[in-house]
């Protein structure tokens, strides 16, 4: 099992070092000397004057037979630890950080609040693991930095300052020798949780849309920093919050064109056996391709599964294992080994039915997570659970809590018994998002006092959980902790992992260049939130070719067909990265996944012309507010919207006015009743009939989340689910084309903006290149991240 690297005894004797003194530790640290963990051993036990063994007991292949007798007595003593079972470090040397991080964890004292390091000029350098550490070193007078105010935590140890250590270690050794068994401390352990979410088949550092290498994404990439974390503190349990096994060309490819079969291991699963994941939960997207196909995933895992409110629609028993007690073996500050009982659960939103209704109806239920929760927590405590664990694959949320939310982080965190949550599904980060969230610390990385980690997707970040732990008579008790997410950026993928995926990972390249036609024109998405665009009209036009098929010679084949699609790829959560764009040319399936971003499948609704503008009205949500009256720059885009949630219908013309409120918030709540943003709606250039009907060509998603499904009958009796992908109806589209040309037929356009007004769109800086000929939209300039400010006329 896994040990800490941190002592106790030792860490007294660091305390008094001259790492805290100004200008003379600055001038010796200046010469450039080095101390290594061996050479501070050696010296150490010479001076304690101690009898040494002939280190036959060191198992560290690291350590050489001259220096084995010191490592031995030096272990025996609880000086020092190894690395891991195996490695010791000789050679490693000693930073001031971790100096005082090891001394300040050996000192019996109350935790000092973390605004102590506000007295220093680098504090926001230290991760949030150390912080606790470094500001009760601090308040201890043990730290006081250096002449320029900061900590300079990097900054190496010097054989001078190994001296004065020395002869004050002999000192606080004795001390504790004089006084062992009058005040027996406390065990405590500090227990990380590290945790990951959203990987969505990002495995290499490889974007397959571009075709080329990309360490902005991979779990490659954030495997190494989980290695370095679990370095860092070996008390360690690794985690994945869903969302692993769709979401890239890999993903579709090892799910439609080359699926996995009995005995054989996805490439996901291999990646986390690879990296001795111990839990994962499971994700809206790991039902996608059906439960059979998920268990085959599954059963090849040497982790465990967890889900806790998913149950079996015919006998109401849990699915999925609904948590998992790890007996977790810890070291504690003086290398006594003890047994932590981690509980760990997850949940997955209600809206699965939905999303997926033609892969779940009628096999499973879903449960509202916080009841779930409420349910399953005391058992996980009457179980013996000392920590518990929630993987929640659902967003943060907001502080208003309405029963059936698709996002209720924020309520797990305040549900009694949970110590840590590892979050997800909204792509968003934290700490990082949600600054104006209601008892979010960002600084601690605590909702309502919990640790709380949301790493982002992709595998873009970590997150980084510690618990403070106390065995007090017998039991363990969580005394608090702290939250924070690691880029990946500057880092190197790991080999191990990219060997575990290599096959299917070149697999996919092959099947990604595989062509399937050609287009006459480019298809981009840098301005499709604003006019009609080739990379929604594609779409529509795919998807209308498709439903023709399906529905004629049938009843349906009589009702006019709307197409509704939406750009996928627009800057979404402010990646400027995240477009589409393809030159004229051939046209390859990675370009059929840049287009069509989700495994979505096709469905249809049938609706009234009523119907027609309401959804129209929701889809509106995206845009800002402007005011008419206002000479100000005002941004267009409602920077919570996501572009995925705007709906083009094609086969109608319509004008949209965002000088009047939205009518509906993003989840297709009413909020203003009055608002009318959508004008003059018209159908074969007539104003469409409120009582005809309509089909609309949309996909599971969108019939089954949070407006679309407004439109669907109690009895599903207007609805119809394909199951048919709607990017190979593109592809089957452009097939039979082969050569496409792609012209917008600009069927919605926004009412004249009032004059003065100046509204801006941000969309890719690079975009500027792409301005459609006789446009109206000015290039004004670069703005920030990437993006560039564009003034709509």
């Amino acid at each position: 099992m896994r040990k800490s690297i941190f002592t106790g005894t030792v860490a007294a004797a660091l305390l008094a070092m001259g790492l805290g003194q100004g200008n003379n530790v600055e001038a010796e640290t200046n010469q450039q000397q080095t101390v290594t963990r061996g050479e501070y051993v050696v010296e150490l036990i010479k001076s304690l004057d101690v009898e040494l063994g002939d280190g036959s007991s060191v198992t560290f292949k690291d350590v050489s037979p001259e220096l084995a007798p010191y490592v031995e007595k030096a272990i025996e003593l609880k000086l020092v630890t190894g690395i891991n079972k195996t490695t010791f470090a000789p050679d490693q040397q000693l930073t001031r950080l971790h100096a005082f991080v090891i001394a300040a964890r050996g000192l019996q004292m109350k935790d000092a609040p973390l605004s102590t390091l506000n007295q220093f000029e680098d504090a926001g350098s230290i991760y949030a693991m150390h912080k606790q550490a470094i500001a009760n070193a601090a308040a201890a007078n043990l730290l006081q930095g250096l002449a320029d105010g900061t900590i300079d935590s990097a900054k190496i140890v010097t054989p001078n300052q190994m001296q004065q250590i020395i002869e004050r270690v002999v000192e606080k050794y004795n001390e504790q020798n004089t006084s062992e068994g009058q005040n027996q401390d406390e065990d405590k352990v500090t227990l990380r949780i590290l945790g990951t979410s959203d990987i969505h088949t990002n495995l290499a550092n490889y974007n397959y849309y571009s075709d080329a290498e990309d360490n902005t994404i991979g779990l490659a990439n954030t495997a190494t920093l989980i290695k370095e974390a679990q370095q860092e503190n070996l008390n360690s349990v690794l985690v994945d919050n869903g969302d692993l096994i769709q979401g890239t060309p890999l993903g579709s490819y090892k799910a439609l064109k080359e699926p996995v079969k009995e005995g054989e291991v996805h490439p996901a699963v291999a990646a986390l056996n690879a990296l001795s994941f111990d839990v994962a939960t499971l994700g809206n997207h790991e039902f996608n391709y059906g439960l059979d196909y998920l268990d085959e995933v599954m059963d090849d895992a040497d982790f465990a599964w967890v889900n806790a409110n998913v149950r079996d629609a015919q006998t109401g028993s849990h699915y999925f294992e609904p948590y998992i007690i790890l007996e977790q073996e810890v070291v504690d500050e003086d290398g006594e080994t003890h047994t932590v009982n981690v509980g760990v659960t997850g949940i997955v939103p209600q809206q699965i039915l939905g999303w997926d209704t033609i892969h779940l109806t009628g096999k499973v239920t879903v449960d509202e997570p916080i009841d779930a929760l409420k349910e399953t927590i005391p058992q996980m405590e009457a179980a013996g659970a000392d920590v518990i664990v929630v993987l929640s694959h659902s967003g943060i949320g907001s502080d208003t809590y309405v029963k059936g939310y698709e996002n209720v982080g924020y309520q797990i965190t305040e549900l009694e018994g949970v110590d840590a949550v590892v979050t997800g599904h909204s792509h968003a980060t934290f700490p990082g998002d949600y600054k104006d969230l209601k008892n979010a610390n960002q600084e601690n990385g605590t909702i309502n006092g919990v640790p709380t980690v949301m790493p982002g997707a992709y595998g873009a970040y970590l997150g980084v959980i510690d618990l403070n732990l106390e065995q007090v008579d017998g039991e363990w008790e969580v005394l608090g902790g702290t939250g924070e997410i690691r880029s990946i950026e500057g880092v190197e993928a790991d080999k191990e992992l990219l060997e575990a995926v290599k096959a299917d990972h070149e697999g996919t390249i092959d099947y990604i260049r595989q062509p399937v036609g050609e287009t006459a024109t480019n298809i981009n998405s840098y301005f499709a939130l604003v006019q009609d665009a080739a990379s929604i009209e594609i779409i529509t036009a795919a998807q209308t070719a498709f439903v023709k098929e399906q529905v004629a010679n049938t009843e349906e084949a009589s009702l006019p067909i709307l197409s509704a699609g939406a750009p996928f790829k627009a800057g979404s959560r402010d990646n400027a990265a995240d477009y589409t764009n393809i030159p004229a040319g051939p046209l390859a399936i990675k370009n059929m996944a840049d287009i069509y971003h989700f495994d979505n499948t096709v469905a249809t609704v049938k609706v009234t012309g009523a119907d027609v503008i309401e959804w129209l009205e929701m889809a509106a949500g995206v845009f800002a507010t402007i005011d008419p009256n206002s000479t100000e720059e005002q941004n267009i885009i409602d920077t919570e919207a996501r572009s995925y949630n705007f709906d083009v219908l094609d086969g109608v013309t319509y004008e949209i006015d965002i000088t009047s409120p939205a009518k509906y918030d993003r989840r297709g709540n009413i909020v203003n009743e009055k608002a009318n943003r959508i004008k003059n709606v018209q159908f074969n250039s007539q104003p469409i009939d409120l009582d005809q009907e309509f089909l609309v060509v949309a996909n599971n998603y969108r019939v089954g989340g949070s407006y679309g499904a407004k439109f669907v009958k109690e009895d599903s009796s207007n609805l119809t689910i394909y199951a048919y992908e709607n990017r190979q109806a593109i592809v089957d589209y452009i097939i039979e084309k082969g050569t496409v040309n792609v012209t917008p037929d600009n069927n919605w356009t926004f009412v004249d903006f009032p004059k003065g007004t100046k509204v801006i769109y941000r969309t890719a800086n690079v975009a500027k290149d792409y301005i459609p000929k006789d446009s109206t939209i000015e290039y004004l300039g670069e703005d920030t991240n990437g993006f560039g400010k564009f003034l709509l006329k």
